[in-house]
């Protein structure tokens, strides 16, 4: 395994964990916490989901570049590319409409549940299975 075949492995397995410990673990049991609203819950999910979304943007530069000079077969670069396609539509289609809502929310207006709020789920689990598929490629090589 070349240095940048490690480099995209370790950032794969990383991205990862961190999707799995923010998206599945700490944005649905924050709101079970004593005294802690739904205004205090998306402000507080705002700030993870803020910070998390530039980390994983790093992390997918990383990827990109350490694929690249890592001249992998072709398909760990789909895997790859497939994983930094699913971030990019979540930034830029799906995050957009979650940030207007909880402005809406959080200035006091009632609002329904959002249907992009499903997406952003959906998403993340495809993020999660793509990340996984190209790990345990980059793995085997």
């Amino acid at each position: 395994m070349t240095v940048a075949m490690a480099v995209a492995t370790a950032v794969t397995f990383v991205w990862l964990g961190m999707v799995l410990a923010i998206s599945f673990l700490e944005a649905p049991l924050k709101f079970r916490a004593p005294d802690v609203t739904l205004r205090i819950g998306l402000g507080i999910g705002r700030l993870v989901f803020r910070a998390l979304n530039i980390v994983e943007s790093m992390l997918a530069v990383v990827l990109v570049i350490a694929v690249v000079l890592g001249e992998p077969p072709t398909r760990i670069v789909v895997a790859a590319v497939g994983v930094v396609a699913i971030l990019s539509v979540q930034l830029a289609a799906v995050r957009p409409r979650l940030t207007r809502r909880s402005d809406r929310v959080l200035s006091g207006e009632e609002t329904p549940r959002s249907h992009a709020h499903y997406a952003y789920i959906a998403l993340e689990v495809a993020k999660v299975g793509a990340l996984v598929v190209t790990g345990v490629l980059l793995l085997t090589g």
